[in-house]
C-alpha cells in the first residue's frame, strides 16, 4: 500500500512539472497570449496606416487638386502666371530677440 501511494504522488510530481515547466505549460501559453495581443495592437495600427494611403490613392486617382497640392507643398512648383514669394525672417528676430 506504501508504495502505491508513492507511486501517486511521483506522478502527480511529474503531472505538475509538466504543467508549469514543461511544453504547453502555463508560462508558455501566457507568453503566447501576450504576444497575440502585441500583434493584434501592431495589425491594428497598419490597418489604419493602409486605409490611410488607400485615401490618398484614391483622392489622387479621382482628382487633380491632391496632385497640384502635393506638386506645390514637396515640389514647390507654381502655375503659369503665378509669382512665388519667399519670406526670409531674421533668425534672431523669429525668436524674440533684437
Amino acid at each position: 500500500m506504501r508504495w502505491l501511494i508513492w507511486l501517486l504522488v511521483v506522478l502527480l510530481v511529474l503531472l505538475q512539472y509538466r504543467l508549469w515547466v514543461g511544453d504547453g505549460s502555463l508560462a508558455e501559453v501566457w507568453d503566447l497570449y501576450q504576444q497575440v495581443e502585441l500583434q493584434r495592437a501592431e495589425n491594428g495600427r497598419l490597418r489604419e496606416r493602409n486605409q490611410a494611403l488607400e485615401a490618398e490613392v484614391k483622392d489622387l486617382k479621382q482628382g487633380l487638386e491632391a496632385i497640384e497640392e502635393r506638386a506645390r507643398e514637396e515640389l514647390g512648383m507654381i502655375r503659369d502666371g503665378e509669382t512665388f514669394y519667399q519670406i526670409i525672417e531674421d533668425p534672431a528676430a523669429a525668436d524674440g530677440q533684437q
